[in-house]
């Protein structure tokens, strides 16, 4: 238990300063934030849980796979905000289409016959 709490404070700190150096320097904060520190910090979880390199390999390739989609996002917010929808609109609408940007990049995997799928 107390190992969980550890974990969910040092994720959480991390988030913390990402969104305190935006506020000074949105440059500096999007270089941080383009450090994939979700996928650094699950690897390291991951292994230290685990002990298991093919897991950590896996979660690698997956997250290198889902990078692709995911890039969509940063695409739909600035696109919707230019709009002059609200943020909260601005937000749920990039998370909506990113998630179908998810699930037609999944169809595709699956057609090609990609493991996992």
């Amino acid at each position: 238990m107390i190992y969980l709490f550890i974990k969910t404070i040092i994720t959480a700190i991390v988030i913390v300063v990402v969104s305190e150096i935006a506020k000074r320097s949105s440059l500096l904060a999007g270089l941080i934030v383009s450090i994939p520190l979700t996928t650094f910090l699950a690897l390291i979880w991951l292994y230290w849980e685990t002990k298991n390199s093919q897991k950590v390999i896996e979660l690698s390739n997956s997250t290198l796979l889902m990078v692709i989609p995911s890039l969509s996002f940063f695409i739909f917010l600035p696109f919707l905000l230019r709009f002059n929808l609200s943020f909260i609109f601005s937000m749920i609408g990039s998370v909506l289409l990113t998630s179908l940007c998810y699930w037609l990049f999944v169809l595709f995997l699956s057609k090609l016959g990609h493991p996992g799928f």
